[in-house]
């Protein structure tokens, strides 16, 4: 992988793990459109490392004040903000799914849906129209704070499905809290502040696998590549989400998901599927 390409997919994966238009879909249909290699497991690894390090300090960094608030109140007994103890552990406990569903399934989905482009253009339009559908019929009156432990769980249990290229992160999880009433913005919060722990935790995982061969010279230097691109584009992504759906629909994000599954599925035929 030369710096462009990783500069690209660094920009790919900053919009697509926030936006909820997928960033595991746009990272391979990316190669899959242009031709590029993919590269040895390792340079694989040590990429994938990267851009998931880039993403997990840009949703850090922007909500350090929040998340910071919600760690501490985990360890006060006797809290003078109950309210944030208890968001605390409900963010805690709505990520046992998503670690679950990790642990169990992400080997057999990376070799049963991760090569198959059409099938992920295909869930690229289907969970557009159901973003859309939750949008266009929810109340969206609901803040943050009216959020109960159980729809907190019920989110945690759809930001498993994200495990599946072409789902979305964000997209399932903003879609679950839109369905339980939430404003957009509120929906998008939790979703954001939901994705620090269970990114911290998969990059971890992921990262033990570099100890032993540590990346160096041009490896070394595209990690770094991708560690800025996708952690500075993420960040600006969070900033723009945020305020974009405090005045708009999620129209938007339903119209290029159905763009860009449609173009990929008529390119995909055009090489002889």
């Amino acid at each position: 992988m030369n710096l462009w390409e990783a500069v690209i997919l660094g920009i790919l994966q900053g919009l697509g793990e926030f936006l909820p238009i997928s960033s595991s879909a746009h990272l391979l249909i990316a190669p899959w459109l242009f031709g590029w290699h993919e590269g040895t497991p390792q340079e694989k690894l040590v990429f994938d490392v990267a851009l998931h390090l880039g993403t997990t300090v840009a949703v850090v960094s922007y909500f350090r004040h929040d998340l910071w608030r919600l760690f501490r109140a985990l360890f006060r007994p006797a809290n003078p903000h109950p309210q944030d103890q208890r968001m605390a552990w409900m963010i805690l406990l709505a990520c046992i799914p998503g670690a679950a569903a990790g642990a169990l399934f992400e080997d057999a989905i990376e070799t049963s849906v991760r090569t198959r482009i059409a099938l992920i253009a295909v869930l690229l339009i289907a969970m557009g129209i159901i973003l859309y559908l939750a949008d266009r019929f929810s109340r969206r009156e609901r803040p943050l704070n009216s959020l109960r432990t159980v729809e907190g769980f019920l989110i945690g249990c759809a930001q498993a499905l994200a495990l599946i290229p072409g789902v979305s992160r964000s997209g399932a999880t903003i879609t679950a809290g839109l369905m339980l009433g939430l404003t957009r913005e509120a929906a998008a919060r939790f979703s954001f502040l939901l994705s620090a722990p269970i990114t911290i935790g998969a990059t971890l995982w992921t990262f033990r696998h570099l100890v032993k061969s540590p990346p160096a010279g041009e490896a070394l230097l595209v990690m770094a590549t991708g560690i800025v691109t996708s952690g500075a584009v993420g960040y600006l992504s969070i900033a723009f989400l945020l305020r974009y759906l405090r005045t708009h629909s999620v129209n938007l994000f339903m119209w290029y998901r159905l763009a860009l599954g449609l173009l990929v599925l008529a390119i995909w035929w055009a090489r002889g599927a």
